[in-house]
């Protein structure tokens, strides 16, 4: 990858666990820490994005091909590390979250954030998308990223788990200052195109300013285009899907 972009690779059956809890903060970081989690409060109020939420969510702390571990973090320590990277030094948080790439039979599925957004805002990626939280971890510490990445799509494309296949894994994209890691999955929509984006006008959230599918064969000229306002882990699993040729996305 460019620009200091981290492939780990996986396996079809990688297991993901949660294996220690949420270390302290000395006082005088957390309270940098809440500080930075008002700004950007404030900042995505103001930008009619929503509201931001303090929930529980994983964080990565060993990458392996077959096994990811880690803890459950606060997301106030993810947004102050991503209004502040240096901060990843003293806080070491590894976002995990789940990349859906979404294709029908007519093309593929790209969606532009909003502006507004914490993280990305006003860029094109690939949903559904977003992070892992306590919801996919069960009694045993075991995360479910099947269960994580269908509760994305039903909430932001309005598709049920009986309207895809079964996700595949391909690898995960870890960025260089947020250190947030993307973790893609190929999914198989069984509708065309004009049924999928009807049932995202019905059921979507509004986590995207703009929905599109886009053909097979107008996708490298439609990436081109975007250039930088697509999110670099965007172009790696697409190329894992076999949906770009390696060789040209190289060459950029």
């Amino acid at each position: 990858m460019v620009d200091g972009f981290v492939v780990h690779e996986v396996v079809a059956d990688i297991a993901v666990r949660v294996v220690r809890s949420m270390p302290d903060l000395p006082v005088a970081l957390d309270c940098e820490v809440e500080r930075l989690w008002q700004v950007a409060c404030k900042r995505v109020a103001a930008g009619e994005a929503g509201r931001l939420f303090n929930g529980r969510v994983f964080s990565v702390d060993s990458f392996a091909p077959h096994l990811v571990t880690g803890h459950l973090t606060e997301f106030r320590r993810i947004v102050a590390q991503m209004e502040q990277p240096a901060l990843f030094a003293e806080l070491g948080v590894r976002p995990l979250a789940v990349c859906g790439v979404l294709r029908c039979a007519d093309g593929v599925v790209v969606g532009r954030r909003h502006r507004g957004a914490v993280y990305q805002g006003g860029m094109w990626q690939l949903p559904p998308a977003g992070s892992v939280d306590a919801g996919a971890v069960d009694v045993n510490g075991a995360v479910d990223l099947r269960r994580q990445l269908l509760s994305e799509l039903r909430e932001e494309v309005g598709l049920t788990a009986d309207m895809v296949e079964e996700p595949q894994p391909l690898c995960i994209v870890e960025h260089p200052d947020s250190h947030v890691s993307d973790f893609g999955l190929g999914l198989i929509a069984t509708l065309n195109a004009e049924a999928l984006l009807a049932a995202y006008q019905a059921g979507g959230n509004g986590e995207y300013e703009q929905i599109r599918v886009i053909a097979k064969a107008k996708l490298p000229a439609f990436l081109a285009e975007l250039g930088e306002a697509l999110v670099p882990p965007a172009r790696e699993f697409l190329m894992r899907a076999g949906l770009t040729n390696r060789e040209v996305e190289s060459s950029r």
